[in-house]
């Protein structure tokens, strides 16, 4: 990610009144963790698994904070009971931003089933999505998320790709 995308994000992100961000790293996102641990208006906090990150973004929602969960697209599936549990039976919004693994351009074999599956997941569990590619939607998609997710009381997820990660 170049400091541009990177900076939009955080920008995004704290407009958003994101106070907490959950994350698993990975690759595509490298640049993007040190600043969000950097950052003095959000904490941080690392997860063994994405599921469990999901369920951490959930508690601060009910505790009146707005939180993220950041990952990678793989770390969808790893965190579908979790969502399922909050989002269709609670009420419990999570806004996850993830890197778009396996899009079309994918180089690398083993994250081709990530893109493949990422798409038809969000759409089975009727989380909407907006793919982003241009550098200059970044922070109007995180706020169009926070918006929406707020106001229905469900998920949704902005997946960042194309030359934003590449």
């Amino acid at each position: 990610m170049k400091q541009s995308a990177v900076d939009a994000v955080l920008r995004g992100l704290k407009a958003a009144g994101v106070s907490v961000v959950c994350y698993l790293p990975d690759s595509l996102f490298k640049e993007l963790y040190p600043a969000l641990d950097a950052d003095p208006d959000i904490r941080t906090i690392r997860v063994t698994n994405e599921g469990e990150g999901a369920a951490i973004c959930g508690g601060l929602f009910l505790s009146g904070k707005r939180g993220a969960l950041v990952m990678e697209n793989s770390g969808l599936r790893a965190s579908i009971e979790p969502l399922a549990r909050m989002g269709m039976g609670a009420g419990i919004p999570v806004v996850m931003l993830m890197s778009y693994r396996g899009e079309l351009g994918e180089n690398n074999w083993w994250a081709i089933p990530h893109g493949m599956t990422m798409e038809p997941l969000l759409n089975a569990m009727r989380i909407p999505y907006k793919v982003v590619s241009d550098e200059a939607d970044i922070e109007r998609a995180i706020a169009h998320a926070y918006d929406w997710s707020y106001a229905a009381y469900y998920h949704s997820a902005i997946v960042l790709g194309g030359s934003i990660v590449r």
